[in-house]
């Protein structure tokens, strides 16, 4: 069983239900579960409308795109640090998607952010139908998810093409259409990453 602290970063795109994945994940494992939206929403909606701009919008936001979504980003792996320096798993829930073209992102998060030397780093890709995802975001009625579902094609179209290059790390993908991810599911996929490595 590996004694290292462990980071599972989950990622996937809007409505492909990361967040229902990362806390099985969170609950299963006893990790430290921490969302963006949750760490940093009420700051982002503050600093977008002292810019002048629309609180809820981010993808059609240059201000957001060039300015707060780093900042965005630090925070939750500044808290990631803060835990893994006790020896504590955590849980990271983001999209990820501006860094996926960086191929040594997750070295350089371990390095800038400070986080132990010997951290395990696990990716979890949730994967889901551009239909499904549809639904789902359109359930959530969120205000920021309103440009995405304004022209969902040309969004589904950017997030299909966004191929996650990450070198580090173990890799995992799970299937999360209409039928879901159960617990049973993340529970076995748990247990092989707490078992001999081949």
């Amino acid at each position: 069983m590996s004694t290292a602290p462990r980071v599972h970063v989950v990622i996937g795109p809007a409505g492909s239900g990361k967040t229902g994945v990362a806390r099985l994940i969170a609950e299963l494992s006893g990790a430290a579960y921490i969302d963006k939206d949750t760490a940093c929403t009420r700051l982002t909606e503050t600093l977008l409308e002292l810019a002048g701009t629309d609180r809820n919008e981010r993808d059609l936001n240059p201000y957001y795109q060039s300015v707060v979504m780093d900042l965005e980003y630090a925070t939750i792996l500044d808290l990631a640090a803060d835990n893994l320096r006790l020896g504590r798993p955590v849980v990271l829930d983001a999209p990820f998607g501006r860094y996926f073209s960086q191929p040594d992102y997750l070295a350089e998060v371990t390095y800038r952010h400070n986080w132990p030397s010997d951290v395990e780093l696990v990716v979890i890709q949730v994967q889901v139908d551009k239909d499904t995802a549809r639904e789902r975001v359109r359930a959530r009625g969120c205000a920021r998810d309103r440009s995405k579902l304004a022209d969902w094609d040309t969004f589904w179209k950017t997030a299909e093409t966004n191929e996650c290059q990450w070198a580090d790390g173990r890799r995992l993908v799970f299937d999360n259409r209409a039928e879901g991810v159960t617990a049973d599911a993340v529970a076995r996929v748990l247990a092989e990453l707490d078992g001999p490595r081949p």
